[in-house]
């Protein structure tokens, strides 16, 4: 008996889709490490952070969840864990700043859109896998 979703997915290209999904996933979130290391800087992050009322460590933490949850997506390393494990920063972000700066990311200040479909294409992320030239699949 075939289910209805391997009539519909092609097994031949969808590996290939999650490991695009996931290099461009991977690279979103280390630019985004990067905005904040050479741009906005670690201090300036944090006191960003702090100015939201939450603690300015979390500045830092949310660096280095970026970076390493990035580079961790472009290596395939566990990356349905990853992908997971990133969703709250995202969230956070949504929560904390864009949430009220309504829906669409032109708005002034930035709306929710881009980071709710990021959120969203990484729960796909979890459901397709890594996909093929992952260092570690899980």
């Amino acid at each position: 008996m075939t289910t209805a979703l391997a009539t519909t997915t092609d097994t031949r290209t969808a590996p290939y889709a999650a490991l695009l999904l996931r290099l461009t996933l991977g690279g979103l979130f280390l630019a985004h490490a990067g905005l904040k290391l050479f741009v906005f800087t670690p201090a300036g992050t944090a006191a960003f952070f702090g100015s939201l009322g939450l603690p300015p460590a979390l500045g830092y933490a949310v660096i280095a969840a970026e970076a390493a949850g990035g580079l961790a997506l472009i290596l395939g390393l566990y990356a349905r864990w990853v992908a997971l494990a990133l969703i709250p920063i995202l969230v956070g972000a949504i929560v904390t700043v864009h949430g009220a700066n309504g829906f669409f990311a032109q708005n002034p200040g930035g709306g929710w859109e881009f980071a709710g479909f990021w959120a969203v294409m990484l729960l796909v992320q979890a459901g397709l896998g890594s996909g093929p030239y992952a260092l570690r699949r899980g």
